[in-house]
């Protein structure tokens, strides 16, 4: 007997994880209840001691509607299994948390978002976790990095804000050779673009409050990997209480039923705006993989299928006059988030980056100048409009 081919991204983001419903619903519907009963203890022994999977409480995830959204993920992203959770950053804490204990060690590399830094930096110490940062160019230096101690090595792809594109398979065969897990945050790239698990990494997450979840009214995490990475991370999500509540959970699937469709008109826009800003004489520099100028195009053209809806760029100028730019759009809201239908701009001197000294600014690239977009699903003749007369004023 024949397999069967593995369904298309499109076919899976619709149909993985929905199952028909006792009164024909197309979709797993929203259940919004705290517990579920059981005709008899036979039964509730059976699903607490994992001789039957079933249904018993929603902070430990044991809730239709989060199994649901999870077995979507696992298939978008080529896991055996995934965990939702309350935010990206309850994500990475638990996966962090999990993998590591007093006295171990960690190689973040390249840019970070913000709040990652401070939890590597700041909060892990405190625990007896120390990393150490090294920057996307310093990737000849990451077999030196690694200790006996090192349980993990961390990163993103394309990083936030400067889009450097970091080899996957490379650093994963680095880690692997040394006995340490690979951990990628695929936020920015989403399933549409990047298959981290397919290229050697151990673990994925991400920030399913941007992409994922696409519409600006949702916040979540989400980790995915084999059953037995994230066995234990289970536990940490649920003695923290970083549970994904269910509503969040329906609304997370619905977005990822339109995932592919909307990243690729990200993809498309985000490339007409790099390519237009490129040649602006007020910009000075923009970072964006899809540009053969950029450093990392060789390395995105191998292991992306798309470059994102992700881009920053340079304005010639200082930080007043740089902000006066960003103050003068009309279409692209000033945010701190990413991943929507709508444009959103932001300064990452002022808002992600802007815990960083300015010392550890300047030493990763991030200058007064620097200027953030999400391009959203918008017209792109209005965004570049819209950029164009800030631009010009």
């Amino acid at each position: 007997m024949t397999t069967p081919p593995t369904p298309g991204l499109s076919t899976r983001c619709i149909h993985a994880g929905d199952h028909l419903d006792e009164r024909g619903g197309i979709h797993t519907p929203l259940y919004n209840h705290s517990t579920f009963a059981f005709t008899s203890t036979q039964g509730v022994l059976d699903v607490v001691e994992g001789r039957a999977n079933g249904n018993l409480y929603t902070r430990y995830g044991l809730n239709p509607t989060i199994r649901s959204v999870e077995e979507k993920l696992a298939s978008i992203e080529g896991g055996e299994a995934a965990w939702v959770f309350s935010s990206g950053m309850a994500a990475e804490a638990a996966t962090l948390l999990s993998c590591c204990k007093t006295g171990d060690h960690v190689v973040c590399i390249g840019d970070v978002y913000g709040g990652t830094y401070e939890l590597l930096g700041t909060n892990l110490p405190d625990l007896g976790i120390t990393t150490t940062f090294l920057l996307g160019s310093q990737l000849d230096r990451l077999p030196e990095a690694l200790r006996p101690n090192t349980r993990l090595v961390f990163f993103e792809t394309p990083t936030n804000p400067n889009m450097e594109v970091l080899d996957i398979a490379a650093i994963a065969a680095i880690a692997r050779r040394h006995g340490v897990l690979t951990v990628v945050d695929n936020t920015f790239a989403t399933p549409v673009n990047q298959d981290p698990l397919a290229l050697g990494a151990d673990l994925v997450v991400h920030s399913t409050t941007k992409y994922l979840g696409g519409h600006s009214d949702l916040t979540g995490g989400a980790v995915i990997g084999s059953a037995r990475l994230l066995q234990p991370i289970w536990m940490w999500r649920k003695n923290l209480g970083q549970m994904m509540a269910p509503e969040v959970a329906f609304l997370l699937a619905r977005s990822l039923r339109t995932l592919v469709i909307r990243v690729r008109a990200h993809n498309d826009a985000a490339a007409t705006l790099a390519r237009r800003l490129a040649e602006h004489p007020r910009v000075a520099s923009v970072n964006y993989p899809g540009l053969t100028t950029h450093p990392g195009h060789a390395v995105a053209r191998a292991q992306m299928k798309g470059f994102g809806g992700m881009l920053s760029f340079v304005v010639r100028g200082d930080a007043a006059a740089t902000a006066a730019v960003v103050d003068r759009l009309r279409l692209f809201a000033i945010a701190p988030s990413l991943g929507g239908v709508e444009s959103l701009v932001t300064q990452p001197v002022t808002t992600t980056h802007h815990g960083l000294t300015p010392e550890e600014r300047a030493r990763r690239g991030i200058v007064d100048g620097m200027v953030r977009l999400s391009v959203g699903l918008e017209d792109v003749e209005d965004l570049w409009a819209d950029l164009e007369q800030a631009l010009a004023s």
